[in-house]
This record gives C-alpha cells, structure tokens and sequence, in this order.
C-alpha cells in the first residue's frame, strides 16, 4: 500500500492538503505560532501524515527528497493563497533535502511569492538532523538564515546526538520529543528533564516547545516546570489551512 500511495503522490494524483495546528503559550492560554502541516488521502479514504513515509528506513532517499520537496511546495503555494498574517509560521524539512540542488532553486522563488517576511518563518529540522554531517549542516544552516529564515530543531530528546547538535546548530527554537512529556506527571525524570531545557533555553534566548501535549495532567506539570510553549491534540486536532483562516 506504501508503494501505491508513494506512486499517486509522486505521479501528481494525490495532491497534498495544507493544514495547520496551533503552538499555545502557557501561561498566557493564547496561540503564538501556527506549525504547518501536510496531509494526504490514502486508498481508503482516510486522512495520513506525510512523516511516516519520510521515516521509513527502507524508503530510497532520493524518493524522500521529491516527497519533501513536494509538500514544501504545497505549503509555499497554500500560504501564498492563504498568508498566515498574525503568528510565528513553523514548516518541517528534513535535512536530506538540503543536500539536493533542487531545494536551493526552489526556496527563493517559493519566499518571492509570499506576502509574509521571511523572518516570520521558523523552519523545522526533525531529529534524522543527527545522521548528517555537522559541518555540512552548519554551512546549510548559516545560508537558511541568510534568507532571513530561522531555525528550530525538532524531537529534541529522542535522539542520543541531540544535545551535541544543538550546541553546534543554535537554533532559534528548539521542540521537545512527545516521549518526554507522555506520562510526565508519573515521570519524575522527564519533569526534571524538561525543567533543565526550560533553563537553559531561558539563558541562551531560545523558544522552547514541548510536543505531543494530551492530558491536563501533562500540561500541568510541563507549564510548573517552566516551559513556556506548548502543542498537541489537547488543543485541538490540525485543520485545514484555509478553514483555520476563517476562523482567525
């Protein structure tokens, strides 16, 4: 089923929907930033994520990369037809794209025809950052930002290589992986562990979001222990880009 489904969205029968899922600021109750999303139709109607297929092992590289091409370009166009106008926007890429030639022709004219200044845009680099080259990634990085971009470092935690990562990236924003913060209030650990990031990304002026937030004792425990943003089904399931516009 993979297969056919990689197929019909390769091939352009499968277009990619754009949605949208709020990142809340803690202490405030309110939305601070808006993370963007891809979602596809599979052969049964249901509604999938991209990310399964992108972390696939056995998936063939140079297929991850055209996959993650075409749902930033989905989200480029989606934003230039629906500008996100009031919030921080974050988009995820995964560091293999920035390997290829194609993502670099590609991400001005997608930033030309936004009405959004590109300072508004975090760009969203998932933990498989830690299999790549540091200094590779360094250069990448420093020329994303020279487009005025900024950077945030996702799943934070989940990888051994991630601490090392960020001391050499220094991100703008830094996400903290689901695992830590499921049954965190059970987890004295993980508390203890969030609470030190809280720390450390209050000193360094770094934002710092836990994910995957969805019971009110998790979100207890990961505001007490200082962190200041937060995203997961607790705040509502993603919707559709052009629907959560509507609404404000």
């Amino acid at each position: 089923m993979r297969d056919r489904v990689l197929h019909r969205i390769l091939s352009g029968q499968q277009a990619p929907l754009t949605y949208v899922h709020p990142i809340i600021g803690l202490q405030q109750g309110r939305v601070e930033a808006k993370e963007v999303l891809t979602r596809f139709v599979d052969e049964d109607g249901r509604l999938t994520t991209v990310g399964a297929l992108l972390e696939d092992l056995s998936l063939d590289a140079e297929l991850k990369v055209q996959l993650d091409l075409l749902c930033l370009g989905g989200v480029f166009e989606s934003l230039a037809r629906n500008p996100i106008t009031d919030h921080l926007i974050f988009i995820n890429l995964s560091p293999l794209t920035l390997d290829y030639p194609d993502f670099w022709q590609r991400i001005e004219p997608w930033l030309w025809n936004l009405t959004i200044p590109p300072h508004r845009l975090v760009l969203e680099i998932t933990e498989t950052y830690s299999l790549h080259d540091l200094d590779h990634l360094e250069r990448y990085v420093a020329r994303l930002r020279g487009m005025d971009l900024r950077l945030a470092v996702d799943d934070v935690g989940s990888g051994i290589a991630s601490l090392a990562h960020l001391a050499r990236l220094q991100p703008d924003f830094i996400k903290v992986d689901k695992s830590l913060v499921h049954d965190v209030h059970h987890r004295p650990y993980q508390a203890a562990l969030l609470h030190a990031l809280a720390v450390f990304a209050e000193r360094m002026n770094v934002g710092y979001i836990a994910e995957g937030i969805e019971t009110l004792e998790e979100l207890q425990v990961v505001a007490d222990v200082g962190v200041p943003w937060g995203q997961g089904f607790i705040f509502g399931e993603p919707q559709p880009l052009s629907l959560s516009q509507d609404q404000g």
